[in-house]
């Protein structure tokens, strides 16, 4: 026969006893809270009611990041145990599947023009796994807050030797056909006579070195800190953008834009930076499928880029 419980036995709610793992392991209220699908005002309640019954503090006050008390470390073992017990029961177990949630941090740009255009693929092969992209800013270097997968841009190389591009991107300057119209362009040098879009995050100088022209980077005209912007301005016949076929497939396919120079004559130059993904650690199996189906994505649209400004060559970059 099973012994009674004592009568006073102050027993926590379950359900602030995983909002207190949930925001443990996860390091916010925030995260904790969207994984609950509830609010981070509700998970700070449940875990301040609890910390009352308890008469201990669980998270030390006044840190910047969230940090467990000496009790709360202690505490956290014995609720992981109680939790995995519970969780262990058959009738807890849901019959259907658990969707995995799965957010992931891109740059503008790159969501708008290659990650988002590619999704319905990706949802389609994997239902179990519900994602959420938020938006970086990556010349301010601000990522998107706490994502498990982050699709950064910098020089090739510098995340480090297990980091690879998620595709090899080439240059070449496009532009409006209207800005065009009058005088085309037929070398490199003529484009001293048109308007030249700057951006610090695709400077003009590798590919006036590659093409050796002694020109300094343009230094007139308004700086657009944003490659979608830069496309965008020129799209609307104010100059030419130095940009990436992927990222301007669907303004090339239109004929929104053209290579300056002509499709298949204009110069491509290989880019030194590239996009990357950095996962978080431990690596989800979700994760590890949604890296795998974006290096797939990343080098489709180099690819299909490649075949709108160099038909005979793109296949051979991509």
């Amino acid at each position: 026969m099973t012994a009674p419980l004592p009568p006073d036995l102050r027993l926590p709610s379950l359900d602030a006893l995983r909002a207190f793992e949930a925001a443990a392991r996860l390091g916010t209220f925030e995260r904790a809270a969207d994984e609950l699908s509830l609010t981070a005002s509700a998970v700070g309640k449940r875990i301040g009611a609890l910390e009352e019954l308890l008469g201990a503090a669980l998270f030390q006050r006044g840190a910047k990041a969230l940090t467990l008390s000496a009790a709360g470390k202690e505490y956290l073992g014995s609720v992981r145990a109680a939790l995995a017990l519970l969780g262990a029961v058959p009738l807890h177990q849901r019959t259907a599947q658990r969707r995995e949630r799965l957010r992931i941090s891109a740059p503008p740009t790159f969501a708008r023009q290659v990650l988002v255009p590619a999704l319905p693929s990706f949802t389609q092969a994997h239902p179990e796994i519900e994602l959420e992209v938020v938006l970086s800013v990556p010349f301010l270097d601000l990522a998107g807050a706490e994502a498990e997968l982050q699709v950064r841009h910098g020089a090739i190389g510098s995340f480090g030797p297990e980091i690879t591009p998620l595709s090899l991107d080439h240059l070449l300057p496009l532009a409006s056909p209207a800005l065009l119209a009058v005088d085309p362009p037929r070398t490199p040098a003529d484009l001293a006579r048109l308007p030249l879009l700057r951006t610090p995050v695709e400077p003009w100088l590798p590919w006036f070195r590659a093409m050796e022209l002694d020109w300094a980077e343009p230094d007139t005209g308004p700086r657009l800190v944003d490659l979608g912007l830069t496309l965008e301005a020129a799209r609307c016949g104010q100059g030419v953008a130095l940009a990436r076929p992927a990222l301007a497939r669907q303004m090339l396919a239109s004929g929104e834009l053209v290579p300056a120079l002509g499709v298949g004559r204009t110069p491509l130059v290989p880019a030194t930076t590239a996009y990357h993904l950095l996962p978080a650690e431990p690596i989800s199996p979700g994760a590890s499928a949604f890296a795998t189906w974006l290096r797939a994505a990343g080098h489709q649209a180099a690819a299909e880029g490649l075949a709108l400004v160099a038909p005979e060559t793109g296949s051979a970059f991509a």
